[in-house]
C-alpha cells in the first residue's frame, strides 16, 4: 500500500512539474492575440475551448451561426435571381412565352404586382428560353428595351439606347456555350444563362398610347433562329388591367425560388463565390433542395433577417452616396453610377445592388450612366423633409420647381412599401406627370399633393391610404444636363400640417 501511495505521489509531482514548466528548448514568445481563450462571451453566447479546441456545444453554436449567416447572404445576393424567377412566372401566367409578347396597350395600372412600374409607358415583355438554340428578337423603333439574363444582368439594350439607335432592328441572342454558325444581318449577343427576359417600353404621343402600341404590335416579333425567313404573324397578349404577380417571396419559399433558378441554369452562371454560398445552404445544381428541420428553421430566421436588412438598405440607407442632394431625402437607385454596382476601384457594392433589386427591375446602363437627352433617370423618396416615413393618413406636398430638365416629360408615382408595387387606391393610376396636364403655378412650378382625401382647390392630387405607408419615385425621361450637374434641385416632400 505504501509502495502504491509512493508511486502515485511521484506521478503527481511529475505532472505538476511538467505543468509548471513554461518553456522548452524551442519555445518562442506567442502573441496573445493569435491564441484562443478558454471562454469567450459573444452575441451568440459563451464559447468554450480546450486549448483552442471547441467543445461540442460551441461547435454547434458556430455552425448554426455559419448557416444563418450564409442564409442571409443567399437572400441578399439571390434577390436578382428570385425576382427574375417571379417575373418568369408572371409571364407564364398570361402566356407571354414561346414568342408571345405581353403588352400594356392601355398602360400598366395598380392591379398588377410589379416592382416600381410606371404609369406612363407602354410596357411589353416576354420570356425567352435558349435551351433549344438561339432566339431572334425583332425590336420595334422608338422604344427603350433591354434583354436581361436569369440573374438580372445586362445582356443588351434594344431601341433608343441600343445599337439600332431607335430605328428598330433584328437581334440574335445566343445561348451559353453556343458554337454554331452565326448568320449575318443581326445584332448578336450571347447570354450567360438560358432564361432571359425581353422587356421594354414605348412612349405616348399626344397623351395617347395608341401609336406606340400599334407600332410594337406591327413590328415586334420573337422566334427561334431556326424559323428565320418564315412568316411570323402577330403574337401578343394584353396585360393592361390584369392581376399579375411578379414579386419574389420574402419567407422560406424564397429559397425554393432561388433553387429553381440554380437547377435551370449553368452551374457557373452566377460565379463560383455566389454559387458556393448557395451550395453551403443546400441549394446545389442537380440535387434536391431538402433541408432538415434544423436547417429549415435557421433559413426561416435568415430570410426574415435578410428581408429586414434589404428594407433597411432601401428605406433607411446609411450610405451617404445614396443621397442625390446633401441633407435631403432623394436617393439614387444606382449608387456610384454603375449598372454593375462597381466602385471606381472595381469592387462590388453589394448593398447598392440589393438596394436596386429589392425594389426595381430591368438592368441597363441607360438608367445608370449620365447620358443627357437619352434614357431616363430616377429619384426615390422614402422619407419626408423631417426624415420620417410617409404616413398615408397625413397630407404632403411636393413642390416641383419650374423648368424641369427633361427633353420628354417627368412623372411621380406612389408605391406600396410592402409590395414595392403601385399603391392600390381608388385611382387607377397613382401618379401624376407633366403629360397629364397638371395645374401649373404662375412661376412655372407645380405642386403635387398626397393625402387620403383630395385637398380643396387642387387638381394635382394622388390618393394615399390611412395607416399605410408609401414611397415615391420621381422620373425624368430624356434628362438634361441641369439634372446631372444638380443646378436644378428637387425639394424634399413636406408634411402639410392642418
Amino acid at each position: 500500500m505504501n509502495r502504491v501511495l509512493y508511486t502515485i505521489s511521484i506521478l503527481i509531482c511529475g505532472t505538476v512539474h511538467a505543468l509548471a514548466q513554461s518553456t522548452y528548448k524551442m519555445t518562442t514568445a506567442i502573441p496573445p492575440g493569435i491564441t484562443t481563450p478558454a471562454s469567450v462571451n459573444t452575441r451568440i453566447g459563451t464559447l468554450e475551448f480546450f486549448d483552442g479546441v471547441p467543445t461540442e456545444e460551441t461547435a454547434q453554436k458556430a455552425y448554426d451561426q455559419l448557416d444563418y449567416s450564409r442564409g442571409i447572404e443567399a437572400f441578399l445576393n439571390g434577390v436578382p435571381g428570385a425576382s427574375m424567377y417571379a417575373l418568369k412566372l408572371g409571364c407564364k401566367s398570361i402566356g407571354a412565352i414561346d414568342g408571345t409578347i405581353a403588352i400594356c396597350s392601355d398602360l400598366m395600372d395598380s392591379r398588377s404586382l410589379f416592382l416600381t412600374a410606371n404609369t406612363e409607358s407602354i410596357y411589353y415583355q416576354t420570356w425567352i428560353d435558349l435551351k433549344n438554340g438561339p432566339i431572334v428578337v425583332e425590336s420595334p423603333p422608338e422604344v427603350l428595351g433591354v434583354v436581361n439574363d436569369a440573374w438580372f444582368r445586362y445582356v443588351t439594350d434594344l431601341g433608343n439606347a441600343g445599337p439600332d439607335k431607335g430605328k428598330g432592328g433584328k437581334y440574335l441572342i445566343l445561348p451559353p456555350g453556343y458554337k454554331g454558325a452565326v448568320p449575318a444581318g443581326y445584332f448578336v449577343y450571347k447570354s450567360p444563362t438560358y432564361g432571359n427576359i425581353v422587356i421594354g417600353r414605348g412612349f405616348m404621343k399626344n397623351g395617347s398610347p395608341k401609336f406606340a402600341s400599334e407600332t410594337i404590335k406591327k413590328m415586334m416579333r420573337v422566334y427561334p433562329l431556326s424559323e428565320a425567313g418564315k412568316p411570323h404573324p402577330e403574337k401578343f397578349v394584353e396585360s393592361s388591367g390584369k392581376e399579375i404577380n411578379t414579386i419574389h417571396s420574402n419567407d422560406f419559399n424564397f429559397y425554393r425560388e432561388l433553387n429553381e433558378v440554380v437547377q435551370e441554369e449553368p452551374e457557373d452562371s452566377y460565379g463560383p463565390d455566389m454559387m458556393g454560398i448557395f451550395n453551403a445552404i443546400g441549394i446545389v445544381k442537380g440535387k434536391p433542395f431538402a433541408p432538415d428541420e434544423r436547417m429549415k428553421q435557421i433559413l426561416t430566421d435568415a430570410v426574415a433577417t435578410g428581408n429586414a436588412i434589404a428594407r433597411s438598405i432601401d428605406f433607411r440607407n446609411r450610405n451617404p452616396e445614396a443621397a442625390i442632394y446633401l441633407g435631403k431625402h432623394w436617393n439614387t437607385p444606382f449608387i456610384g453610377g454603375s449598372y454593375e454596382w462597381l466602385t471606381k476601384g472595381g469592387a462590388r457594392n453589394f448593398d447598392a445592388r440589393t438596394m436596386f433589386f429589392y425594389v426595381a427591375t430591368v438592368n441597363t446602363p441607360a438608367m445608370a450612366v449620365a447620358m443627357p437627352g437619352v434614357g431616363s433617370q430616377y429619384a426615390s423618396a422614402n422619407l419626408d423633409a423631417a426624415g420620417a416615413p410617409f404616413d398615408g393618413g397625413k397630407t404632403y406636398r411636393l413642390h416641383v420647381p419650374a423648368k424641369v430638365p427633361v427633353k420628354d416629360f417627368w412623372s411621380v408615382v406612389l408605391y406600396d412599401v410592402q409590395t414595392r408595387s403601385m399603391l392600390q387606391t381608388d385611382q387607377q393610376f397613382p401618379s401624376l406627370s407633366s403629360q397629364s396636364g397638371p395645374d401649373v403655378n404662375a412661376d412655372g412650378s407645380t405642386d403635387v399633393y398626397f393625402s387620403p382625401v383630395r385637398p380643396d382647390n387642387t387638381k394635382n392630387w394622388i390618393q394615399t391610404i390611412p395607416n399605410k405607408s408609401w414611397f415615391t419615385i420621381f422620373r425624368l425621361y430624356g434628362p438634361l444636363q441641369p439634372w446631372f450637374d444638380k443646378s436644378w434641385e428637387l425639394p424634399d416632400i413636406e408634411e402639410i400640417r392642418k
